[in-house]
């Protein structure tokens, strides 16, 4: 390379990156695309994919095309190459024609440096013939597993990508890819006719990462006691569907948390609005769709939570690859249910069938990923082709709790043997039927139930899945091996082959026991269970409501009724939110009386050692939250609770209930209006003073005294409104 080239990669390295060397093989990299060869690269996200075609388009004249699914990411890259000085642009579906032509005037007119086109773009005839007129230095294939069918993210456009290059001339590519499996290379190289060219594979290991999958039970109170340990810092929580990607950021808005939601569904302006406040800091918790992806380039993502199970291991990969791609460390959780697998499988009905066979495939991998007690890390690399030899790997929740372990060079012996005796042309599904001796009609066909290793393994244990799991630590520790062209068929390597000459110990995990059943998420405030509250705490409160309304001449019930009280023995509230969403505990009560019980439930909590309501307690934004407001302004607005009632689909029983629960969490409502229509000021009165003097505000005991006078919905209807006079 030309000494003056070499200086100007240095130079623009410094002053464009800010970087005074480069890393692993970026500039090996460069220097091949320069010299115009064609270049394929894997490298994981945050190694700096991305400079290894930016700064080659910098150095030399003409336009580089950037080819690229992810909206996000273009508007992303573009925004920090303008901001140094250097012309990109963008071409999608988020310009107008104007703006889209300004693009293209300028592209043609030399000055633009790079131009990063959607591949849905890419094949418009229209552009095509634009990009003719202009001069183009290269085009780099970014996210370049989107060509196989086997990757993670198939985009049919991008089968379509070498031929619409060939008709801009003889141009050099650069394919790159955060996520590859054997098999998805050799599809991107034989697609972009790239088997020639040099391949530049580095390392998959993210050693700054924690991996973690929690079983998704009770999953919005663990998310919530997650994200409080993780306060302030940057994250992204991927979500199935553009619906829940809507509930969890509401959700954790209402909590407390600066969170945004980002999906296709969103009009563009608002998904940039989004995206920028999480890249300026305005807000520390992006919640996005698994299908459409982030794409952002944010080097201090502390955290990626998968709310729900991705629809394979690279997805998952990349996803998490968000996290910590400055290097410190960071944690990446995923809380998984089978469920979820289940509802993927669904979306994947429609497709054609080799399409729907290779997600099913996908899916099962990412659901073994899931359920293996095997160390994460080790998992991952493997899936790419990569060995990992470290025992233990200190960074995933698998070597930090290890499950239990159990001799198994018996079992590998099996599963080797019936892979080789079923011709290597079988996968999981075959081979765990055959050693747990399930004669199916498959299995039959083949005459495989007449074969020495049919049933051997009934005797160890006659569960499918048990040898499934057997399979893949078999798999995994390298003594049979995938096939390249068809990863779903098994074959005896070297290492297993030895193996069964010469046999030795071997230790292999109990998988984990994820069940479906019980809740996966809390769709309203749970129901916090009071029968085994702490009776002592209890005791200690009710002495100081006792003083308290001695001293303000009130009754005790006024304060916090007993079922109020029952909730703080259970859940212990320290903090002033922890005791607004006490049941019968608002704002208003919680400012006026909370002081002193929130004192002495800590000292009780220091003294005893004891999980505070912080670490379970949740707020709920469902409709029960709609209709409170919606009651509130419209007893604002005096309106009768039957036309309540009617508005809003509800029985007179359930507005009067709404109202009862709103009065007791701390609102004051003024409902003279409704009542004056219904009783005298005597009548009035008369309930009033009972309840002024009463012990209790129970209603069991208010209509034992006064139910020969009164009905019911008048009683309850005074108890509203001395509540709301007495309490607040």
């Amino acid at each position: 390379m030309e000494a003056t080239l070499e200086l100007s990669l240095k130079d623009s390295l410094k002053r464009v990156f800010g970087y005074d060397t480069f890393r692993g093989t970026q500039e090996e990299i460069i220097n091949h695309i320069l010299e115009k060869n064609n270049t394929f690269v894997i490298m994981p996200t945050g190694a700096g994919k991305s400079l290894c075609y930016q700064l080659p388009a910098i150095v030399q004249d003409g336009t580089a095309i950037v080819i690229s699914p992810l909206i996000a990411l273009m508007k992303n890259q573009v925004d920090q190459m303008n901001a140094v000085g250097i012309n990109a642009r963008f071409l999608n579906s988020t310009l107008s024609k104007s703006e889209s032509n300004k693009v293209k005037k300028d592209t043609i007119g030399g000055v633009v440096k790079l131009l990063y086109v959607a591949p849905e773009s890419l094949t418009k005839e229209e552009n095509v013939e634009f990009l003719k007129q202009a001069k183009i230095s290269f085009a780099a294939i970014d996210e370049a597993h989107c060509i196989s069918e086997w990757g993670h993210d198939f985009r049919p456009e991008y089968r379509r990508i070498k031929d619409i290059i060939g008709r801009l001339g003889d141009i050099p590519m650069i394919a790159l890819t955060a996520t590859a499996t054997p098999k998805v290379q050799l599809d991107v190289q034989k697609n972009l006719a790239m088997d020639n060219a040099k391949l530049f594979k580095s390392s998959f290991n993210r050693s700054n990462l924690y991996y973690e999958v929690r079983q998704k039970k009770e999953a919005k109170k663990h998310l919530i006691k997650f994200l409080k340990d993780h306060k302030g810092e940057s994250g992204i929580i991927y979500c199935l569907s553009r619906k829940k990607v809507e509930e969890i950021a509401n959700f954790l808005k209402v909590n407390g948390f600066r969170a945004e939601p980002y999906h296709a569904g969103l009009e563009s302006k608002v998904r940039m609005k989004n995206q920028d406040a999480f890249l300026n800091e305005d807000t520390d918790v992006i919640v996005a769709t698994i299908a459409f992806g982030m794409g952002i380039d944010k080097p201090d993502v502390r955290f990626v939570v998968h709310y729900d199970a991705p629809k394979s291991i690279e997805g998952y990969y990349q996803e998490t690859g968000r996290a910590g791609r400055d290097g410190i460390d960071s944690h990446c959780v995923m809380f998984y249910s089978y469920n979820d697998i289940l509802k993927l499988e669904k979306f994947n009905k429609d497709k054609a069938v080799t399409e729907r066979e290779n997600a099913k495939f996908l899916l099962e991998e990412m659901a073994a990923y899931a359920d293996s007690a095997v160390c994460r890390r080790k998992q991952l690399l493997h899936y790419f082709g990569e060995e990992y030899v470290v025992e233990n790997c200190g960074k995933c929740d698998n070597c930090v709790h290890p499950k239990e372990q159990y001799e198994g060079q018996e079992m590998i012996q099996l599963v080797i043997s019936a892979v080789q005796q079923t011709e290597e042309r079988f996968g999981i599904d075959h081979i765990s039927s055959l050693l747990a001796g399930k004669d199916t009609d498959h299995v039959k066909s083949y005459g495989h139930d007449k074969l020495d290793v049919f049933s051997r393994g009934k005797e160890i244990n006659e569960d499918e899945f048990f040898w499934r799991s057997v399979i893949r630590q078999t798999l995994l520790n390298e003594f049979i091996k995938k096939d390249v062209e068809n990863p779903a068929v098994f074959r005896a390597s070297k290492k297993g082959v030895e193996f069964l000459g010469k046999p030795y110990p071997f230790m292999l995990s109990k998988d984990h026991e994820f069940t479906s059943d019980g809740e996966e998420e809390e769709s309203e405030r749970a129901q916090v269970n009071v029968s085994a509250f702490d009776k002592t705490l209890f005791d200690m409160l009710k002495a100081l409501r006792r003083d308290i309304a001695h001293r303000e001449d009130i009754p005790p019930y006024v304060i916090f009724s007993d079922p109020s009280m029952e909730e703080m023995s259970t859940l212990y509230p320290t903090t002033m939110d922890d005791l607004k969403q006490i049941v019968g505990v608002g704002e208003s009560k919680a400012k006026k009386f909370g002081a002193p019980f929130l004192e002495l439930i800590e000292e009780y909590v220091e003294e005893n050692d004891i999980i505070t309501a912080s670490d379970v307690l949740v707020k709920s934004s469902g409709s029960k939250s709609k209709n409170k407001i919606y009651i509130i302004q419209h007893i604002d607005q005096m309106m009768d609770f039957e036309e309540i009632a009617d508005a809003r689909g509800m029985t007179y029983e359930e507005v009067i209930n709404e109202v009862e629960n709103i009065c007791y969490s701390g609102t004051k409502l003024n409902i003279d209006y409704y009542i004056d229509q219904l009783m005298d000021d005597d009548r009035q009165d008369d309930i009033y003073d009972y309840f002024l003097n009463a012990e209790t505000d129970s209603m069991e005991e208010a209509m034992e005294e006064l139910k020969d006078d009164y009905s019911e919905d008048e009683v309850r209807l005074m108890r509203i409104k001395f509540m709301s006079e007495y309490a607040h």
